[in-house]
């Protein structure tokens, strides 16, 4: 492999490429082409990505700060200077935000009767009711916290929104500095006016209130005979990343349940947001009483907490959102439903069982344009109902908070079906959900079990084993997407559906190597991470490699969330010198620049951001014209191949591999969504004069 590969600047910093990649959910934001409800809706997504950015990423750089780490393998960068770049690159999109939410999102929300007023906006009769909604629903559960020599600076809590007041006592004209929590979970960020209150006219669909500036507006009621001298809002961003041991299952679930007591209060501060004309002794006095530094301090010109927007999603407003639509039942299921059956649309002559039409065919699933629930969760719910099934065994990383396959789970388990759940209770945010559903389903006879130590269960996989004949078949579902009917509806992911005996056998060994029971290191087809899906990744790029070498066609095909690891770059580029052309679709963060003279010529790279978060992964390699197709749960990152379980299959049924070749070619030939990649590692929009290309939406009008 040529020197130069290694040189750094052959890399994209993973943090700013990751800054780059919510910069385009932002521009969705702006963009005036986007519905202006879906404006809101990425406005908050953005907002909400920045959170866990700074919680788990800033608060990473921070530690090794702290650590006195100087140097990291990131562009040889040291973590100080990392920082220094990531507050540069967020600081113009913060901006740009807040400007969007006040100059257009509230101006336009406005003119379609939806009213996102200030407390200062309201006629009398309205101040009248909110001021009274305030004395009835709010102030009772309000706590002011004061400082002083008896009160020490109390604890913000992570991602609080909170009013920072100084109050004058006018008998002594002593001033003292008192901080109000906002109760964000109890009470809607927007607070709702009745419409026989307003009296407006035109009489508005929707008008509320931000609730901290109902608090604000009525202080005087938490500080009865003193004088309100300043206030303002702030918000703060703590280090939410749990550090834990490796530990057995009854420990492990332990020390989460602790850790997440400790991230609701949050560790160490890594962002201060106040408001941009918040008066200096407020701001004197929260720095020094939370001891932030200037550079984390961050002044916002607007609402602070801009994922409240999400509340704006409710509304019924047909017209200010993307226009509906539903996915369909896989042509090859329609007779395997029994919702049909029940409402009259199928007669009970021509339905078929699930496991009687995967017998016969292998199924690739494309979600959300294949439904979820009559797909996975039919395949669950009939294994849980079918007195043949045996058994069930499934992986949970991230599930629903009402689960339709938790529930078939528990139900296959009164049955009397062996049943095993692998709870992967370390799914960063999601940690506190899959514990009360591995208790649940615990308590309801499931096997449950936590994976191996040191790792992290990301596969998505489902087994189920099935009497027929006096013999025990296995079919099972591979997948990308997590077992989540929600995210179902708004993430695209891609599924096997087969019965194929080797994959079956291969898929009962993973289990009992995540069980504990086995010490597996090879897998008859299968890629598994950490054990085989490195070394097979690699080897297929090599392979592509030796053919050019010898003459033939080299390809590659890839479509990920994120390519990061160094040594699956430095291949790429070794590929792309030798002259295999690589086309990569790269929703998140991308380390690898492409068309770089010398380097990287023949890789094009481009990013597809739409209605639906991209979230399927697809490996497709030439071989010489008889193509290796290969879908899972994995990306091209470190963490992925080393420190994760995950599963990749491959894909060998002629006519699967002609869909996912069709899936490839129409997000590469996208001009609606998609973003391409330039060799300054800049994205820019694809612009085309021809016929507009959405890859969603031409999924979603010709299901399968």
């Amino acid at each position: 492999m040529p020197n130069e590969i290694m040189h750094t600047n052959k890399f994209l910093n993973r943090e700013l490429s990751w800054i780059d990649f919510n910069e385009r959910v932002l521009k969705i934001a702006l963009d005036p082409d986007t519905p202006l409800l879906e404006q809101a809706k990425f406005n908050a997504i953005f907002h909400n990505n920045l959170d866990e950015f700074f919680m788990v990423r800033v608060a990473s750089l921070k530690s090794q700060v702290e650590a006195g780490i100087t140097k990291t393998t990131d562009n040889n960068q040291s973590p100080e200077q990392q920082l220094i770049e990531i507050r540069e690159k967020i600081l113009p999109h913060l901006q740009k935000q807040q400007q969007h939410y006040l100059n257009h999102i509230k101006l336009n929300l406005a003119q379609n009767d939806i009213l996102l007023l200030d407390y200062s906006d309201l006629n009398l009769r309205e101040k009248n009711w909110i001021d009274n909604y305030f004395k009835s629903a709010i102030f009772p559960i309000l706590t002011p916290l004061a400082v002083d020599p008896a009160h020490p600076f109390p604890f913000v809590s992570n991602l609080s929104l909170n009013i920072a007041a100084i109050i004058n006592d006018p008998e002594t004209d002593q001033k003292q500095f008192s901080r109000i929590k906002i109760p964000q979970k109890i009470i809607s960020r927007f607070v709702e006016i009745p419409k026989n209150i307003n009296q407006r006219n035109p009489e508005p669909y929707f008008s509320a209130v931000p609730v901290e500036q109902i608090i604000a507006a009525n202080l005087n009621y938490l500080f009865p005979g003193m004088n309100i001298e300043e206030y303002s809002f702030f918000r703060v961003t703590r280090d939410a990343d749990l550090e834990l041991r490796d530990l057995e299952a009854d420990d492990l679930m332990l020390a989460l349940e602790q850790g997440l007591r400790k991230r609701r209060m949050g560790g160490e501060i890594v962002r201060l947001e106040v408001a941009n004309n918040m008066p200096t002794n407020i701001l004197n006095l929260l720095i020094e009483g939370m001891s932030v530094k200037p550079e984390d301090l961050y002044s916002i010109n607007g609402l602070l907490g801009l994922d409240a927007l999400f509340e704006l999603l409710n509304l019924n407003k047909p017209s200010l959102f993307f226009k509906k639509e539903q996915g369909k039942i896989h042509k090859l299921l329609k007779k395997s439903q029994f919702h049909l059956l029940e409402d009259g649309s199928l007669k009970q002559e021509d339905f078929e069982s699930i496991f009687s039409i995967i017998k016969r065919n292998d199924i690739l699933l494309h979600h959300p344009f294949d439904l979820f629930s009559s797909s996975v969760e039919e395949f669950i719910h009939q294994a849980a109902n079918d007195p043949l099934v045996m058994g069930i065994k499934m992986t949970l990383y991230r599930v629903s908070k009402q689960s339709s396959i938790i529930e078939a789970l528990i139900r296959a388990a009164e049955n009397g079906k062996q049943v095993l759940a692998l709870v992967e209770l370390k799914a960063r945010f999601d940690e506190d959900n899959n514990i009360q559903w591995a208790k649940q389903l615990e308590k309801s006879g499931v096997h449950v079990v936590y994976g191996v130590i040191g790792l992290k269960t990301h596969t998505k996989i489902a087994l189920v084993i099935r009497k027929e004949k006096d013999r025990l078949r296995t079919y099972f579902h591979i997948g990308s997407g997590n077992y989540n009917s929600k995210t179902s509806k708004t993430y695209t992911d891609i599924g096997l559906l087969s019965v194929q005996p080797e994959l079956g056998q291969d898929l009962i060994e993973l289990f009992n190597y995540l069980t504990g029971f086995s010490k597996q290191q090879s897998f008859r087809k299968l890629l598994v991470a950490p054990v085989s899906l490195r070394k097979g990744i690699e080897h297929l790029i090599k392979q592509e490699i030796e053919n050019v070498k010898n003459g033939k066609e080299g390809e590659i095909i890839a479509k990920v969330n994120s390519l990061v690891d160094r040594n699956i770059i430095n291949l790429l580029y070794e590929a792309s010198q030798i002259g295999v052309k690589i086309k990569l679709i790269v929703r998140g963060m991308c380390c690898l620049i492409p068309q770089q003279e010398g380097v990287s010529e023949n890789i094009n790279v481009v990013s597809i951001i739409g209605r639906y978060l991209e979230h399927s992964r697809i490996f497709w390699f030439r071989n010489n014209n008889n193509p290796k197709v290969f879908i899972g749960s994995a990306d091209l990152m470190r963490r992925n191949l080393d420190r994760r379980v995950e599963a990749v299959t491959p894909i060998e049924n002629p006519k699967l591999i002609k869909q996912l070749e069709k899936i490839l070619t129409v997000y590469l030939t996208d001009n609606e969504n998609a973003w391409e990649m330039q060799d300054d590692g800049m994205f820019f929009k694809k612009v085309t004069t021809n016929q507009k290309i959405c890859a969603q939406e031409k999924f979603m009008n010709e299901q399968t």
